[in-house]
């Protein structure tokens, strides 16, 4: 009888523990133990988690990720191709840090100088593919501030396209620009190639490439994306994950030592997946009614629903969300096909959440004497028969 009040005993003890961690696990109690950082949305940007966010610190070679995104935009563009040939200058050669050992004049292809800098944060690689593009890196690193202010990086400025910060205190950004150009650079499906890479070579075989990322290796659904280290930038890491349709990236800045900046990026991408969901919105159409057209050769016009996106909602929000519609009553002709007739608002509580336009499924063209003369003679001819 002993035994058993005590198996029965342990057995609530050990229940209350996992309800616990359970309720725990769904509260927003993330530990990071960083300057700052930033749990984003890849697919809307919507910011899930923050602290610190907006504080300008070093990157270290989190960096290159903005250097990446120029090069998948060249490759996209057809500027750049995989197998072209680059030819390492004497700067790119000599930059220190985390290198392939460049020699002066060496030639790589466009894809090996990919591989180095995406997986071993090479340096030298990550300079001479820049000059390779802009004919120096002055003119790399401008075009990375220019691409910065374009995606709204506010409170970034590149002083170089590796991260070095030995001789520089103005190479700064944050935790929540740096998640902008991640999500900018993972619209880019290639760029996966390269980052989820765990090990690699070079010169057949002979140069090692060990990926500086260890998520890739251990944290499923890993996407990347780039680490960084200096001693002024502590540890940084920009980790990017997808699972069941949501795609989420970590930014963590300013960590001590490695170790925290892996463990806060997994807990802030496992609070992420625990309580946030993709869903594509199912909308009920059946209410819309044509619209009417003045003066049309039409008298009316079918309104039609733009691609529906899915949203990135809490768990279990889907089932509250609401369905706003709004259509005109009648539009003057002509109406031009996809012309905007209304919209169609999804609202969670006091907030809309998304928005689609409603358009003209067809044109109608307006009409004109002649037609109107045509239609009543066909009219009077049709009443002879």
């Amino acid at each position: 009888m002993k035994r058993s009040i005590a198996l029965i005993t342990s057995m609530i003890f050990f229940l209350t523990l996992f309800t616990f961690s359970v309720s725990a696990e769904n509260e927003s109690e993330i530990t990071v133990n960083a300057e700052s950082g930033v749990l984003m949305d890849v697919q809307t940007g919507q910011v899930l988690y923050a602290f610190n966010e907006n504080k300008q610190l070093y990157p270290a070679s989190v960096t290159k990720i903005m250097p990446l995104l120029l090069f998948m935009e060249a490759l996209d563009s057809g500027k750049l191709s995989l197998t072209e040939t680059v030819t390492a200058s004497p700067d790119a050669a000599s930059k220190g840090g985390s290198q392939i050992w460049l020699k002066e004049g060496e030639q790589m292809t466009v894809d090996e100088l990919l591989r180095a800098t995406a997986i071993a944060s090479a340096n030298d690689a990550c300079t001479a593919l820049g000059e390779h593009i802009a004919g120096s890196e002055e003119a790399f690193v401008n075009m990375m501030n220019e691409r910065a202010k374009a995606l709204g990086m506010k409170n970034t400025h590149f002083v170089n396209c590796s991260g070095l910060d030995d001789d520089t205190s103005e190479h700064l950004t944050t935790a929540y620009d740096i998640a902008l150009m991640s999500r900018e650079l993972l619209k880019h499906e290639k760029i996966t190639d390269y980052t989820t890479v765990w090990m690699d070579s070079l010169r057949n075989g002979d140069t090692q490439l060990v990926n500086t990322n260890r998520l890739v290796r251990f944290y499923k659904g890993t996407t990347g994306l780039k680490t960084g280290t200096t001693s002024k930038a502590g540890h940084c890491l920009s980790a990017s994950a997808e699972r069941d349709g949501l795609h989420l990236v970590a930014v963590v800045m300013g960590a001590k030592n490695s170790t925290d900046r892996f463990e806060g990026a997994k807990a802030m991408l496992n609070w992420g997946f625990a309580n946030y969901e993709n869903v594509t919105p199912e909308i009920d159409l059946s209410a819309l009614q044509p619209v009417r057209v003045i003066k049309g050769i039409d008298s009316h016009v079918e309104p039609q629903l733009s691609a529906v996106e899915s949203l990135t909602l809490k768990t279990g929000e889907k089932q509250s969300l609401e369905t706003k519609i709004t259509l005109c009553e009648d539009v003057e002709a002509p109406v031009e096909e996809n012309q905007i007739l209304g919209k169609i608002e999804l609202i969670l509580g006091d907030k809309t959440v998304a928005e689609y336009d409603l358009k003209a499924k067809k044109a109608v063209g307006r009409i004109n004497i002649l037609i109107m003369a045509g239609r009543i003679l066909k009219s009077i001819t049709k009443g002879l028969e």
